[in-house]
């Protein structure tokens, strides 16, 4: 209840604070290339049910959906601002609006894209899809894009059997260094 709470509080707040700088970054991508801002991604959420995720579109919009460490040359798909705005994770800003909603909390595993049966199947064996994925998370902090299937779902798991409040809010303070690095992330 406390982390839905803070969740929907966190996610309107930051929503409202970064209206100007999404509206700019929007405009930004329009820009810059082809196509809508934003990309609605197909995920797996909780018990493994099926939502729109949106997100900056940083690829062109004729690009595979698949996950980009699976592309051959995940850089010639990129559109002019895709690097930096997914190096920097600006380009999930957006998902504010899945916690909002609720299809996402702030803390919890990655969602999946739809078409990552290795991975879906993993977590629902370790019973890792009962939760809410998130913006960020245990394997976030821990690797990101780096880590292995075992390994995520792993980390997933461990999130899982320690969440509290207080895990919650460490992950979310240290997400900021990776984040502003870009340690961790394929383009």
């Amino acid at each position: 209840m406390l982390k839905r709470a803070f969740d929907v509080a966190a996610a309107a707040g930051g929503l409202l604070v970064l209206l100007t700088p999404l509206a700019l970054l929007w405009l930004l991508v329009r820009l810059t290339s082809p196509g809508p801002s934003l990309y609605w991604s197909q995920r797996v959420g909780r018990h493994s049910r099926l939502f729109a995720m949106p997100k900056l579109r940083t690829m062109r919009v004729d690009t595979p959906e698949v996950a980009t460490h699976l592309l051959d040359d995940p850089d010639q798909w990129l559109t002019p601002i895709g690097g930096p705005l997914r190096r920097l994770s600006l380009d999930e800003l957006p998902q504010l609006w899945s916690v909002l909603v609720g299809d996402m909390s702030l803390v919890g595993p990655r969602p999946a894209l739809f078409n990552q049966h290795d991975l879906i199947a993993a977590r629902q064996s370790a019973g890792v899809d009962a939760l809410r994925p998130g913006v960020t998370g245990w394997a976030q902090i821990n690797g990101r894009d780096e880590l292995s299937i075992p390994d995520k779902v792993a980390l997933d798991a461990d999130y899982l059997a320690r969440r509290s409040f207080g895990f919650d809010l460490m992950i979310l303070a240290r997400t900021i260094a990776p984040v502003l690095t870009g340690r961790g992330v394929t383009r």
